[in-house]
């Protein structure tokens, strides 16, 4: 009988700790059939990512009492087109937090940039496939003798400490980061600061209308040179409901250059799909006869809540000395050469599968 006690109350001590824990499994594996081509040269191969980032990841939280909570996040991309033979890594995102509803959330590890989250939200194509506006990295990546320094608006910051406004200001929402570049100090080093970069965002979003600022900053350059790399981007949406219409503008500057984005676009609901379409301008201030327009348009159909089926066909039209292209998701799809003043098409059918 003693033995019989025990056990129960194991058990249940087991089951009340497990029922204070969550643990998902969860990802999306998406891959079409995508072609790229500029003159004579093209391509046409199988991608991953058409209209959502293929990933795999894993995320939980811990009820530790009194409105605190402790979480987890990994999460890695994937390829479905040859299933990550280079490997598998959760460089999508890597945190622990702690978080309360009353204080907001502290945020370690690898995650997203705040001033990329407006690219991303307030594209119609969510920044990926043909028809994502690729805004992340308008002026370009900074080389250096200590390596390559992401550009102004990178995507993700590793090394990342972030702070997020509860949930509970009424629609407001906001977040801001600090991200160490990690460098050593030693004779002969000026740069200390290469790679660190910091960002904020702030927005309001309640009821069908969204809006929201963003700014970020990285420091590029060499060890013993410093180039301040700068974005800053407005967005908002509002939904209509038989129609959700979006505007981004966007500005980077460093190491002479500066690209502003101009993008309107919509979503309309059809059916049981949606169509998805977006006309964006990138004006180089620096230098003249250097300016892109894109064009993208596509459809989505629902199959189920989980399962969707999708085309995309997407234009750049360049000026004589701008050479911007499209983009697919791919770890071994080549890209097509883009000559100055080449314009490019694209297209992409595939389908998408979230659990």
């Amino acid at each position: 009988m003693k033995k019989t006690l025990v056990a129960v109350a194991a058990l249940t001590a087991a089951a009340g700790a497990f029922a204070q824990s969550t643990v998902t499994l969860f990802g999306v594996l998406d891959t079409s059939v995508a072609h790229i081509s500029s003159g004579n040269s093209k391509v046409t191969g199988l991608a991953s990512g058409g209209v959502s980032s293929s990933r795999l990841g894993f995320r939980g939280t811990e009820d530790l009492g009194g409105g605190l909570a402790a979480g987890f996040w990994l999460e890695g991309g994937l390829a479905v087109d040859n299933g990550n033979s280079s490997g598998y890594a959760f460089e999508r995102r890597s945190t622990v937090s702690l978080s309360s509803n009353a204080i907001g959330e502290l945020r370690l590890g690898r995650d997203k940039a705040p001033a990329y989250l407006n690219i991303e939200t307030f594209d119609p194509f969510g920044d990926v496939g043909v028809g994502g506006v690729n805004g992340s990295n308008l002026v370009g990546s900074a080389t250096s003798a200590a390596g390559t320094a992401e550009g102004s608006a990178p995507k993700r910051a590793s090394n990342s400490i972030n702070y997020l406004l509860p949930a509970t200001l009424g629609g407001f929402y906001g977040q801001v980061q600090y991200a160490f570049g990690e460098q050593i100090k030693s004779p002969g080093v000026t740069n200390d600061t290469l790679r660190n970069s910091m960002g904020f965002r702030l927005g309001y979003g309640a009821g069908p209308l969204n809006v929201a600022l963003g700014y970020g900053q990285v420091r590029g350059g060499t060890t013993t040179t410093e180039i301040d790399y700068r974005a800053t981007n407005v967005g908002a949406s509002y939904n209509f409901g038989f129609v959700k219409p979006m505007v981004l503008i966007a500005s980077e500057r460093g190491n002479g250059r500066k690209v502003e984005l101009y993008e309107v676009g919509a979503t309309v609901p059809v059916g049981a799909g949606e169509i998805r379409a977006a006309y964006s301008m990138y004006k180089r201030k620096d230098i003249s006869d250097a300016d892109s327009n894109r064009f993208a348009l596509g459809y989505g159909y629902n199959l189920s809540k989980r399962t969707q089926l999708y085309a995309t066909v997407a234009r750049v039209d360049n000026d004589d000395r701008a050479n911007r292209g499209l983009t697919v998701s791919s770890s071994s799809l080549a890209s097509p050469t883009i000559a100055a003043g080449r314009n490019v098409t694209g297209y992409e059918f595939g389908i998408r599968h979230s659990f």
